[in-house]
């Protein structure tokens, strides 16, 4: 049983670190590293998610939701930025987690950062491909940008996405840092012009009541009047509970400062810069997305967004050409935002995926393959060809709605083993130099653990319970094959 949960000498995991000529490339500024945090958050989190919460839970307190899992992020930021400046390896939380807990949770971790990463990137792929075709007018054939369960072919604009930031992550990580940089400076803007000119058409009613009242009756379906679409029964649905609820949809808006921890490897003063793009990309992103969710509730009442037939689809655009006269145009930029967003997220998504595998396939959990860097651009090519197939294979035949609620699952769980992670390190190796220190601990991490097992409990049952099959899966996996491929158990 001790061999389950051996731990990797931190001693190894430095020296790993300092190796800059065999391991991948440290190509990576402060401000990239903060781009690569915003490209990854401001995406389907922020454009799709936003409208979700509010219409499924938490109306126009959606913006208390957001708070919400901010400071959830935030306590679990604090905790990442200490271990990223202290072990500035790629891998992320697995890393942190071989280090302290072991290799068993270490797996576990790693296997749930799938959830994240992998299905995340498909998942945003597949809304990337509903959106090309509405701002192409629809010309693209409902059986080509569909899976065959939806009546569908195959979703092809989501594989063409796939593989062209395949490409470029191959082709190196600082060419996929420029891109991602031009990409957030798009998308900021027109989430800024969104902001600046929808302020003017706020309505104070649409913020009354602010919660979402107790005994508000479901959402049917108009296609099927005994279907119920959207029920606010529950504590998660209502009131206070209701953000909660909320801060749990719009969670997987936050995930992209845990995938700057994954470019540790490849930054080019970690101990200083990785802190900075944690947190930065952080606060930036949480002061656009308050604001964004204030005006788009304020703009259009939540219950537009629960209802069907008028913003459950592109919210943001229909709040856009419904109630802000006169600026019909901004509803296609936002659409072109939407786009780059959601560029950036699958590239960083795909980025940190490969990393993680990179990590695990270092310390002989995983095939060699994975951990194989190209000759001349020093990224791990063959990854990033296996993550594109797998990647792919769900973007192109399975249902977007699959998969973005595992996401959040993968996230929160990771964000409490590296809370965790802190305190146990703090213990183990107290003399160990920390070029940033995660402040108030133990209160810090305690919060963030307990804020982020909030938010799980919070998730569906069917979400926990497919994240339970996923799970008992990488077990089967683990003991039937990295066991006994460990470098730490050889």
């Amino acid at each position: 049983m001790s061999k389950l949960f051996v731990r990797k000498p931190l001693a190894q995991l430095l020296l790993q670190a300092s190796d800059s000529e065999k391991g991948l490339k440290r190509t990576l500024g402060a401000y990239n590293l903060v781009a690569l945090g915003i490209g990854a958050i401001i995406g389907a989190g922020l454009f799709v998610r936003t409208a979700a919460a509010a219409a499924q839970a938490a109306g126009p307190s959606v913006t208390l939701s957001f708070i919400v899992a901010a400071v959830g992020c935030a306590f679990a930021g604090l905790c990442y930025a200490e271990f990223a400046a202290m072990i500035p390896i790629a891998g992320s939380a697995y890393t942190y987690a071989y280090a302290t807990m072991g290799e068993l949770v270490a797996w576990i971790i790693g296997w749930a950062l799938i959830m994240e990463y992998a299905l995340g990137a498909a998942t945003v792929s597949i809304a990337w491909s509903e959106y090309l075709n509405k701002l192409l007018g629809g010309a693209i054939p409902y059986e080509w940008c569909h899976s065959p369960f939806e009546e569908g072919y195959i979703n092809a604009p989501a594989l063409v996405i796939l593989l062209l930031l395949t490409l470029l992550l191959i082709k190196g990580t600082q060419e996929s840092a420029l891109v991602n940089a031009v990409i957030v400076f798009i998308k900021v803007a027109i989430v800024l012009l969104f902001i600046a000119l929808g302020w003017q058409f706020i309505d104070p009613a649409n913020h009354t009541p602010y919660m979402i009242p107790e005994g508000t009756p479901p959402v049917m379906n108009p296609k099927n009047p005994s279907e119920v679409l959207i029920s606010y029964d529950g504590f998660f649905k209502h009131g206070w509970g209701g953000i909660l609820g909320g801060a749990a949809i719009v969670f997987f808006a936050f995930i992209g400062f845990d995938a700057v921890s994954t470019a540790a490897q490849e930054a080019k003063n970690p101990k200083r810069d990785m802190p900075i793009g944690i947190l930065g990309s952080l606060v930036v992103c949480t002061i656009l997305y308050i604001l964004f969710a204030h005006v788009l509730t304020g703009v259009a009442p939540w219950s537009d967004f629960a209802d069907p037939e008028k913003g459950r689809e592109a919210s943001v655009a229909y709040a856009v050409s419904q109630y802000m006269k006169g600026y019909e145009w901004l509803s296609t930029a936002i659409t072109v935002a939407i786009l780059a967003g959601f560029s950036s997220v699958i590239l960083v998504m795909l980025m940190g995926q490969s990393r993680v595998f990179y990590s695990m396939s270092n310390d002989g959990l995983l095939p060699k393959v994975f951990s194989e860097l190209h000759p001349k651009f020093r990224t791990p090519y063959k990854s990033n060809w296996i993550l594109f197939a797998f990647v792919g294979a769900f973007a192109a035949f399975v249902p977007g709605s699959v998969a973005g609620d595992l996401t959040s699952f993968g996230t929160l769980l990771a964000f409490v083993l590296v809370s965790l992670g802190v305190l146990i390190m703090r213990y183990t190796n107290p003399e160990q130099p920390r070029p940033f220190k995660t402040p108030l601990v133990p209160v810090v991490p305690i919060l963030g653990m307990v804020i982020c097992l909030g938010m799980i409990v919070a998730i569906d049952v069917t979400t926990l319970a497919v994240a339970l099959v996923w799970m008992v899966l990488g077990l089967a996996v683990y003991f039937l094959y990295s066991r006994h491929y460990s470098k730490l158990q050889a």
